[in-house]
């Protein structure tokens, strides 16, 4: 598993599924990545996925881990397009 490519995945799924806050960044909810089909095939671990963009400081959520469900209304914001 390439991780870089993941994360560039990443970032280009949550640029598609997202919405511009207030900031101009770019934010999704949990929920939705992870409910989403195209994200369900492209990522065998998106939380794992999430966890090294978070630590490359590309997106940013509050929050060490993410569980569907508990956490689908937490938003996810794009540090850098």
């Amino acid at each position: 598993m390439n991780v870089e490519h993941e994360v560039k995945l990443l970032v280009e799924e949550i640029q598609r599924l997202g919405t511009k806050n207030g900031d101009g960044q770019t934010t999704v909810k949990f929920g939705v990545l992870f409910n989403d089909d195209r994200c369900a095939n492209i990522f065998e671990a998106l939380v794992g996925t999430l966890k090294a963009a978070k630590r490359k400081k590309l997106i940013s959520f509050e929050g060490e881990l993410l569980l569907q469900g508990v956490h689908d209304n937490v938003d996810i914001v794009l540090l850098q397009e």
